[in-house]
This record gives C-alpha cells, structure tokens and sequence, in this order.
C-alpha cells in the first residue's frame, strides 16, 4: 500500500512569491563570477630569481 502524501503547511512567504511572479515575472537567472585564471606569487622573488630572469 502506498503511503499517503503529508500536506504542506502554509507559508506566506512562498505564497507571496508566487503572486508577485504571476504579475511581474520571474526573476532573472543569477551570473556565475568567472573564476581567477591566474594565482599571484605568496612570495617575493629572491635576488637571485631576479638576476636569473635578466
């Protein structure tokens, strides 16, 4: 035998939400933040790191 559905309790909130997207619309899909493609240096380069680079 199947078990019964329980019944949602109200919630004015939701309630809300759903009227106000009846008459305005749904709200517009969030952005994703691109992500950092580079990590910048934790530490200072050295004397001899900089020489080696010239």
């Amino acid at each position: 035998m199947p078990r019964k559905r329980k019944k949602k309790s109200f919630s004015a909130a939701t309630t809300v939400r759903e009227m106000a997207r009846e008459r305005v619309g749904s709200p517009k899909p969030s952005r994703l933040v691109p992500a950092k493609t580079t990590k910048e240096e934790k530490h200072k380069p050295t004397l001899g790191k900089l020489l080696q680079e010239e």
